[in-house]
């Protein structure tokens, strides 16, 4: 863990910022916080400085101790790539989110499911399936009430995820899924996904249509979504889909030696496909 503060000549606050040694898949930003401008043994002066009209800075390095970055991860990540474990071969425990909308006639829950990786034989990990966003619809029974018995449920692809995210104030989009194309009960299952703006411009509406002639049943879901609520739920679809596509798992697995060994192999093969940046 190296934390970086910058520190005016006198008189002044002091920033201080730590920066993980390793990219967290669950952790974007760098946390901040003030600290005094009291010189402390265990700082090392950086010959660096930046200098303007007004203030001049110093940047200074402090290394935190291996108990420390152990805290800091167990904190920050708890998850990392599909080769990692925990001592003892257990894997870090998994962590449920969700964003629940409550409204008179119905309810809906929106939950991310995490992409699935295959083990190669060289012991890397393939993506193997994308992750997706899980809608569950309940009708209500009563008054804050609702029947989960009942429930509806509809997985949005990462292009459909992004049909939602682009929409404007007055956009609409649909989706049609048959869970069981391709198989013997083809066609006897039926869902509609509709995703319409509400007539005062103040939301949209998700109306989930399911038409199942396997079990006999006909329902027709619809929940009224406020324009912060969809905000919401764009901001997690926009945070979300790098996960889905397991991108992050890509990063994380990224080490020094692997890169410089990869740009020397594509310096010296012309057929590589990354030649045309070595031009």
């Amino acid at each position: 863990m190296v934390i970086h503060s910058l520190f005016p000549p006198r008189g002044g606050v002091a920033i201080s910022t730590q920066q993980p040694q390793k990219l967290s898949a669950f952790n974007f930003a760098i946390p901040t916080n003030f600290v005094s401008t009291r010189k402390s043994s265990s700082l090392f002066r950086s010959p660096l400085r930046y200098r303007s009209k007004n203030a001049t800075f110093c940047v200074k390095n402090q290394y935190s101790t291996p108990q420390e970055q152990s805290h800091q991860q167990q904190k920050f990540s708890p998850y990392d790539s599909p080769s990692q474990s925990q001592p003892g071969g257990q894997f870090p425990p998994r962590v449920y989110v969700g964003y629940s909308v409550y409204k008179g006639k119905a309810a809906l829950t929106v939950e991310p499911r995490a992409p699935e990786f295959s083990p190669l034989e060289s012991g890397a990990f393939k993506l193997s399936k994308e992750g997706y966003i899980l809608l569950q619809f309940a009708p209500a029974s009563g008054v804050r009430q609702y029947d989960w018995s009942r429930k509806q449920v509809f997985s949005l692809s990462v292009t459909e995820i992004g049909h939602i995210i682009s929409l404007g104030a007055r956009g609409s989009c649909e989706f049609f899924h048959d869970p069981n194309k391709g198989k013997s009960d083809e066609g006897r299952v039926r869902k509609v996904l509709k995703v319409e703006p509400l007539p005062d411009g103040s939301g949209h509406f998700f109306n989930l249509s399911v038409q199942n002639k396997i079990t006999n049943v006909d329902e027709n879901i619809y929940i009224p979504i406020t324009k912060a609520e969809f905000t919401v739920l764009v901001s997690s679809f926009n945070f979300v889909l790098p996960y889905l596509l397991g991108w992050h798992t890509f990063a994380n697995s990224i080490k020094p030696e692997d890169a410089n060994c990869q740009n020397s192999s594509n310096a010296t093969n012309p057929r590589s496909a990354d030649f045309e940046w070595t031009r």
